[in-house]
């Protein structure tokens, strides 16, 4: 059973786990504490009171067979191991539900800081905030220069028609999800798939990127974390997103993100200019993937809206998540005005 204080993770069972697994990495008795941050898989700092260690494992309760995949987490984080992204070192992963009632792996501690508001960005200084920013960009391209055959993930995903079920994929969760007129969402779609961009080289990529995202130490992004979006696809999309998360801080509410707003962040195209330079690729057709993550974050947060709506999830926000759909699908609609 869990522990009260860590609900999911018994520290006892994954202790006797880990020295049946491992032995000698444990020195000593285990405790534990969850990460605050995330909204989807669950994550812990464990220690033995010397060495630290990270636990992913998924949600606690019902989840859909293909959803929260921690095996494949923890394959495109091993696999990146040996290139210029910076990954947490892998462990081990565990597969079998009976040890903490679900599928979970370990990875190696990295010490950083998951920036989230401008407040803590403009405590470090415009020069700093840059830096910092100029890096995530810089990681991003770095990630997208990986060719995927030669980290052994050449078949993580099917990039033939990603664009196209992407879209579709994300309309499916919007019809899933809908319970009231939400201006403007229907031509935001039909907008993107009628203008749909031609194929892209894929490669592996995140899903969700952003500064909370990653792990900052000395101004230094010393880990990427939370792949369980990651597959092989359109890059773009990946810049888009980041581009998106920017944009929407234009937004006034406290459930999203304001990273951007800080002195010394680089503008959106300033951040598009260091990646296009940086990755040498073509980023002209960018509007179509910025409004199409406008579309995807207005499904997202729509579909929380549902569940909370229904009493079918609780959090922190949740109760006014739900207007900053509208603004959202009107930046995409504005992003694709021409």
């Amino acid at each position: 059973m869990s522990d009260p204080e860590t609900p999911g993770l018994d520290p006892h069972r994954l202790r006797a786990y880990l020295d049946e697994q491992s032995p000698g990495l444990v020195s000593g008795p285990l405790s534990a504490r969850v990460v605050q941050g995330g909204r989807s898989n669950l994550t812990y700092l464990v220690s033995d009171g010397g060495a630290r260690w990270v636990v992913r494992r998924p949600p606690l309760g019902h989840v859909l067979p293909t959803a929260h995949d921690m095996a494949r987490e923890y394959r495109v984080i091993t696999a990146l191991r040996t290139t210029a992204v910076p990954v947490p070192g892998t462990v081990l992963l565990c597969q079998d539900p009976d040890v903490l009632g679900a599928p979970f792996y370990v990875m190696e501690f990295v010490r950083g800081t998951p920036y989230r508001s401008d407040t803590e960005l403009a405590a470090l200084g415009t020069a700093r905030t840059r830096a910092i920013a100029d890096a995530l960009v810089d990681t991003l391209a770095d990630l997208h220069a990986v060719a995927p055959e030669s980290v052994g993930l050449a078949d993580f995903g099917r990039p033939q028609g990603f664009l196209e079920r992407q879209l579709r994929r994300w309309k499916k969760q919007l019809d899933a999800s809908r319970s009231r007129d939400l201006p403007g969402i229907d031509r935001l779609h039909d907008r993107l798939a009628g203008a749909l961009p031609g194929s892209t080289e894929a490669t592996v990529i995140h899903g969700d990127y952003r500064l909370d995202n990653v792990l900052v130490d000395d101004d230094r992004i010393t880990a990427v974390l939370d792949w369980e979006m990651s597959t092989l696809g359109d890059p773009l999309t990946d810049l888009a997103l980041l581009v998106a998360y920017a944009e929407r801080d234009k937004i006034d509410l406290d459930v999203v993100s304001n990273v951007s707003s800080a002195p010394g962040y680089p503008s959106t195209d300033e951040v598009i200019s260091r990646y296009a330079e940086r990755s040498g690729r073509d980023v002209s057709a960018l509007n179509w993937y910025i409004g199409f993550a406008f579309f995807k974050l207005a499904v997202i947060l729509e579909g929380i809206y549902y569940r909370f709506s229904n009493g079918q999830t609780v959090g922190a926000g949740f109760d006014v998540i739900g207007e900053a759909v509208v603004p959202l699908v009107r930046q995409g609609n504005e992003i694709l005005k021409d």
